[in-house]
């Protein structure tokens, strides 16, 4: 069987996990009684909240990017608004649901893949941003060593970018990534398998055994 190498801060039972990133927590002052509903976008800024008391934001619902990110605001007790697709594109349609008027809190990291927040204020929405965390390539991705033989597993575009400075991709490798957005990160003459929805799992089906 091909060696499977997951590259996520994540691990999988059937890969050898490699943590791509390591996430350093800030600690920004929010007023949160100026919100009426949060963003999250990832597990980390769940771990993020938990820096601070939890009356001042758990009564605050909060649009999730995918049921991964809702999950983990949900085992903190919040309460969760909706739940997008996976990318935060699609959280543009779901926020101009709600009247301009509406006050967002996008509790993010220092680097973001998608715009979707200038999108939505270019059309009048109100929308903070705080950077709650931020990451840098983990030693781990940077030393493993790969099989050039290997099925290869890719869950953001940070993860891929991490790898390639001081990896290669070969021919014989197979790719698979979490989504579109982690497919652009990849060299232009590299071809990769998405998966249909983006979750780990979803990767694995992947997969032929």
């Amino acid at each position: 069987m091909r060696p499977i190498y997951l590259f996520s801060i994540s691990s999988h039972p059937d890969a050898i996990s490699v943590n791509s990133l390591d996430v350093s927590f800030l600690h920004p002052f929010i007023d949160f009684s100026l919100y009426d509903y949060m963003i999250i976008t990832s597990k980390q800024t769940a771990k993020a909240l938990s820096y601070y008391p939890k009356d001042a934001y758990i009564n605050i619902p909060a649009l999730c990017i995918s049921k991964q990110s809702a999950k983990s605001f949900e085992a903190l007790g919040g309460k969760v608004l909706s739940v997008g697709k996976g990318y935060g594109d699609t959280l543009v349609n779901a926020i101009k649901h709600y009247p301009k008027e509406t006050k967002w809190l996008y509790l993010r990291a220092k680097v973001v893949a998608s715009d979707f927040v200038a999108v939505c204020q270019k059309d009048g929405y109100s929308i903070d941003e705080v950077i709650v965390y931020e990451t840098q390539c983990s030693k781990a991705i940077e030393e493993v060593d790969v099989d050039k033989n290997a099925i290869l597993i890719f869950t953001s575009p940070s993860s891929v970018q991490c790898f390639l400075k001081t990896h290669l991709l070969y021919p014989s490798q197979d790719i698979v990534v979490i989504g579109k957005t982690t497919a652009k990160a990849l060299p232009k003459n590299i071809t990769c398998k998405i998966a249909k929805t983006p979750t780990i799992e979803n990767c694995f089906k992947l997969l032929e055994y």
